[in-house]
């Protein structure tokens, strides 16, 4: 479901490492309110850098963005608005399941009913039964699906999620790409970063491709793999490699569809 104005917008973004090394390279994004935005690219395109700049958590070397309507700059405000699943989610494992969602609670200051309410909603969903055991014996998954409950329980405008269905079960996956979906469809934007290409195809309004720090193409998925170069059969697969390759690069980015919203 989209609404009018852009939840998340990025004006000539750059970073650079040194005097050499460039991240990302003049990244211009501009993306709907209440859309899944699909970011795509190969290991080491500048995917996790641009979610870092977007949350503030990396100063851009040049360009500026605002992520729900607050200058990325601005930290304090930013960071009440928006919730942030890294590929590494951050928990502590001396703590229960339980006692980390309650500090997250605290941090965002929600008020005990509430905290209680979407803990015991999202660990349910979640199928975390767990929950009173400590972190330091939970698996991968475990520890995946606790990260994403802590950045979403709060209900923020903008929700970044980094391989949010890395290191999950089938089921707990296919809970995940649910609840994405419904998220969207309560008006919360999503900017999902992931290597498995069938849950972009299946969940992104708009899918965004970065390669070497640029952005190389942009547009619905439907749109993208009718742009491929087997476009009767084409899949968000055949998209990402044909402009993933590093001889098309230039001429891609040259050509790149853009966001039809």
């Amino acid at each position: 479901m989209t609404t009018t104005g852009s939840a998340i917008l990025a004006d000539g973004l750059t970073k650079r490492y040194g005097r050499d090394i460039v991240a990302v390279d003049g990244l211009d994004l501009s993306i709907d309110r209440g859309t899944v935005y699909g970011f795509l690219g190969p290991n080491g395109a500048g995917k996790t850098t641009t979610m870092r700049m977007l949350t503030s958590l990396t100063t851009p070397t040049e360009g500026t963005a605002s992520v729900a309507g607050v200058q990325t700059t601005d930290r304090a405000t930013l960071t009440e608005r928006i919730g942030y699943l890294p590929a590494e989610p951050p928990v502590f494992d001396e703590l229960t399941g339980r006692e980390y969602l309650r500090y997250v609670a605290r941090l965002r200051e929600l008020d005990d009913d509430r905290a209680e309410e979407q803990t015991a909603a999202y660990l349910d969903r979640f199928d975390l039964s767990d929950a009173d055991r400590r972190i330091d014996g939970y698996s991968t998954g475990m520890k995946k699906k606790l990260g994403v409950i802590g950045a979403m329980m709060h209900d923020p405008d903008v929700l970044f999620l980094d391989e949010p269905t890395s290191g999950l079960d089938p089921r707990a996956a296919r809970t995940m790409r649910e609840t994405i979906a419904e998220l969207a469809q309560r008006e919360m934007t999503v900017f999902l970063s992931t290597h498995i290409l069938p849950v972009a195809d299946e969940l992104a309004d708009t899918v965004g491709v970065i390669h070497d720090g640029r952005l190389v193409a942009e547009g619905s998925p439907d749109k993208l793999k009718a742009r491929a170069q087997r476009a009767d059969d084409a899949d968000l697969e055949t998209v990402f490699l044909e402009v993933t390759r590093d001889d098309q690069t230039e001429e891609t980015t040259a050509t790149a569809p853009r966001s039809d919203t």
